[in-house]
């Protein structure tokens, strides 16, 4: 991964509108930054997730700016964790990604920036559903142990250069992965990660999670 050190710009936390809710988020961009990646996190994790926070972390470090924000509110995490009706509802879990898109285009400080989107769990389906209704805007995808086989049909639509990363222990969410990787027709990679579980609690394990993303930020979000 190429070194890249730069002071922290804008700091803010912000409120995303949606159709349907108001989405509270962290925005941190570096100067001048390469990109902006958007954070999809599956249900029971949060924008002040430490695995989150730290892969955002390496992620700035890299030259992007990153947006951790919440895709549920907490109301409706409260009923999903009894009722477990928002975690697997991936189409709504897109469409606010998409929101956040456009957001993110609205705004002075980051119009001018290609977005990446990272997911993880179901919001990596999502991030895969998203990418393929916003199309080139969203220069490059990664999917930490997710679920692209959730983005079903939409698969083949994915332009955006695409990285799974699952872990080496999680033997269900590998074969999952391969059956998606095999209907990805853009720019794909699939990387399993030796000895880590499916939230890869493993020493070093996260660690090479945030290297392989940052990696793939680092070579398909800048603007060629």
């Amino acid at each position: 991964m190429k070194e890249y050190r730069a002071r922290e710009e804008i700091k803010c936390n912000v409120r995303i509108p949606t159709n349907s809710a108001t989405l509270e988020g962290e925005l941190i961009v570096p100067d001048n930054a390469a990109g902006v990646v958007l954070f999809a996190h599956g249900s029971g994790s949060s924008r002040f997730s430490p695995r989150n926070q730290f892969v955002a972390q390496i992620i700035r470090e890299a030259g992007m700016g990153t947006l951790l924000f919440d895709l549920l509110t907490r109301e409706e995490e409260s009923v999903d964790l009894v009722t477990r009706e928002y975690r697997f509802d991936v189409g709504l879990l897109a469409r606010r990604l998409e929101d956040a898109t456009g957001w993110i285009a609205n705004q002075s400080d980051t119009s001018h920036l290609r977005v990446g989107y990272f997911g993880s769990s179901t919001g990596g389906g999502a991030a895969l559903i998203a990418a393929s209704k916003v199309g080139e805007r969203i220069g490059a995808v990664v999917s930490r142990g997710g679920r692209p086989d959730l983005a079903g049909a939409v698969l083949p639509n994915v332009k955006s250069p695409t990285l799974l990363i699952v872990g080496g222990r999680d033997e269900v969410v590998i074969e999952l992965n391969k059956q998606a990787l095999a209907q990805l027709r853009c720019k794909k990679e699939l990387k399993i990660v030796p000895g880590a579980s499916h939230l890869f609690e493993e020493p070093g394990a996260l660690e090479e999670v945030a290297r392989l993303a940052a990696d793939w930020f680092q070579q398909h979000l800048p603007i060629q």
